[in-house]
């Protein structure tokens, strides 16, 4: 597997187009047609996932696509309609129980499920809770060979059902942290004032679409063997480089522009959803912020909980400052910090006084893990001197 890389660095010379580049050119055109996305590389994504749910027997994952978006009339629900024209045996989930789900799921020929208003599955953690096994579901069918158990007959005897199966779903918000970790994210936006789509009409517009469908599904259909076969070189790495690995090699089965896409694609993609995930407070935003502190105070061996506390309120861009009742706590910081196993101790300080606090060192790993974009060049040194108040607490 190759390197990890940007897309600027990715130089991949068009090849000699198949019938698939056809395909995928008149696909592409299709769903700009009833579709305004956010970006080129979300179009080419979204397009490479539709050939894909008709090579699922060749993949060793099922990538997820999360249709997502912050508000309503966002266009989820119509990317959606194109999608069950467009995908192999399509089935809708709605109000579809987790079990009729995995008894409808075969291993030879699975279907396409396709999951609308998810928002109203995993909205909140009390909803969420109650949908604990469909998330079990989706998750577990990203992999192939990851069976459910449940006993079945008056004689409750146990059976292994199937979970592997590719998955669109929709929904307002982000979708569980697990969830998108799977997924080519697709996150929509409303139509701006001048853009413009045709409506979609079943009557008038299914008929093309499922001849489409049925030409791709063809085309698909002699070449499982050589798709389960290949391993592309990759921009990503890890769990994103198994998620859009069916992608790249659709798009290298169909030749023409469509490799450079997929990759340029992956690469972006991949990235903005690594820098929003820093930028979540849920997940890595801590760790970025304190390296920035570091940083910006010249690297020193360890800061006081005091001081950091304080420099993190002091960010007006970042959540800390209106965490909680009067912002970020001692104990808050230390319950993050502990996910990352990182824990404070008695730090010498530079007047040669002991206070609570973190050294630098017990960060460098999750730093690398989690933040590794997070560089200091370009960092705005944080003024040094006594800035902070007096009266502040440890907690």
């Amino acid at each position: 597997m190759a390197a990890p890389s940007g897309p600027e660095e990715i130089q991949i010379p068009d090849t000699e187009p198949t019938e698939g580049a056809g395909l995928l050119d008149e696909l592409r055109a299709q769903l700009t047609r009833f579709v305004i996305f956010p970006s080129e590389q979300a179009l080419d994504a979204v397009t490479l996932w539709v050939v894909a749910t008709h090579l699922q027997p060749a993949w060793q994952h099922a990538p997820r696509l999360a249709v997502v978006g912050p508000a309503k009339r966002c266009g989820k629900s119509r990317l959606l309609d194109v999608l069950v024209e467009t995908v192999h045996e399509p089935m809708l989930t709605i109000n579809t129980t987790p079990a009729a789900i995995f008894r409808s799921i075969t291993e030879e020929n699975p279907p396409t499920l396709l999951v609308d208003e998810a928002d109203t599955i995993f909205g909140s953690p009390k909803v969420a809770e109650k949908n604990e096994e469909m998330r079990g579901l989706l998750n577990a069918g990203h992999q192939r060979n990851r069976y459910v158990t449940r006993v079945v007959g008056n004689d409750h005897t146990p059976h292994k059902f199937a979970t592997f199966a590719m998955a669109a779903i929709a929904g307002i918000g982000d979708l569980p942290d697990t969830i998108m970790d799977r997924a080519v994210v697709i996150r929509m936006r409303r139509r701006a004032e001048g853009e413009s789509v045709k409506p979609f009409r079943s009557r008038r517009d299914t008929p093309a679409l499922h001849d489409l469908r049925d030409r791709i599904a063809a085309w698909a259909r002699s070449l499982l063997d050589e798709a389960a076969n290949l391993e592309p070189d990759m921009p990503v790495e890890d769990r994103a480089a198994d998620t859009w690995e069916p992608l790249v090699i659709v798009a290298d089965l169909a030749g023409g522009a469509w490799p450079r896409l997929a990759r340029v694609a992956c690469a972006r993609m991949v990235a903005a959803e690594a820098a929003a995930e820093e930028d979540h407070p849920s997940g890595a935003r801590i760790l970025a912020d304190i390296r920035r502190i570091f940083v910006g105070r010249g690297e020193p061996e360890s800061l006081s909980t005091e001081e950091l506390l304080y420099l993190l309120r002091q960010d007006v861009e970042s959540p800390w400052a209106e965490w909680g009742r009067s912002g970020l706590i001692a104990r808050d910081l230390s319950a993050m910090l502990r996910e990352y196993g990182i824990k404070s101790g008695n730090v010498r300080m530079a007047d040669g006084t002991q206070r609570k606090g973190y050294m630098r060192n017990k960060f460098l790993d999750a730093w690398r893990r989690y933040c590794p974009t997070v560089h200091s060049v370009g960092t705005q040194p944080v003024p040094s001197g006594n800035t902070q108040p007096a009266a502040l607490g440890e907690g």
